[in-house]
């Protein structure tokens, strides 16, 4: 994304703040991506990376994997980065049709579908927590193995539950611990993976197409 002189203050206020952290430099970027989204220090306590899970979704960003988000305010956060960028198809849930399904919320059934249909994708939940609920368990029963997944819904019931079972995952993922999260959220992790890929993948001019 491009930065303006308000934006180089404001990170620089982030830098000043932050204080000790245990992140690495591209771990590092995320999380400051996140509070300047938010302006809440607390993510920095919050957020969590399984090991690889940059150098997965950044190779996966660079190999044109379809991303799938869970609702139309994360894919308008991110598409104009993605088509800027690696030009990845990006497929929202909650716009996939389906059958009616009195069990499932719209966000879950169409997350089933769409996790089905690219079983090795990139998965953004920013707002749906049943979404990411069906994800986990698409893992669990080892139907689908996702490049990525970056989990960071907010939420009352259940949300925990759904992190946690994403935490014991063996996929690559980022995640929010406890209740809170959002589509910014997620659309910042998406931007600043982005620009952490473009830097190492689309910097030079390589063929993408056999990644």
């Amino acid at each position: 994304m491009e930065w303006h002189i308000t934006d180089a203050q404001s990170l620089a206020i982030i830098d000043r703040e932050i204080g000790e952290h245990v992140f690495s430099p591209a771990e590092y970027e995320i999380v400051r991506r996140v509070i300047y989204a938010t302006a809440d220090f607390e993510y920095k306590s919050l957020i969590h990376f399984s090991e690889r899970a940059l150098q997965a979704g950044a190779a996966a960003l660079a190999a044109r994997s379809t991303i799938v988000v869970d609702v139309p305010m994360v894919q308008v956060g991110i598409t104009p980065h993605i088509q800027d960028t690696f030009a990845n198809p990006v497929y929202c849930s909650m716009e996939t049709l389906t059958r009616p399904q009195k069990q499932k919320t719209k966000a879950a059934w169409g997350m089933q579908t769409l996790a089905r249909r690219y079983p090795e994708g990139i998965f953004v939940i920013g707002q749906a927590q049943t979404a990411l609920t069906v994800l986990v368990e698409l893992i669990e029963a080892e139907e689908i193995r996702p490049a990525l997944v970056i989990g960071v819904p907010a939420g009352f019931v259940e949300v925990d539950v759904a992190k946690s079972r994403l935490r014991d995952s063996l996929i690559p993922h980022i995640r929010i611990d406890g209740r809170k999260g959002s589509a910014v959220v997620a659309a910042a992790i998406v931007d600043g993976l982005v620009d952490l890929a473009w830097q190492a993948y689309g910097q030079d001019d390589i063929d993408l197409s056999h990644a």
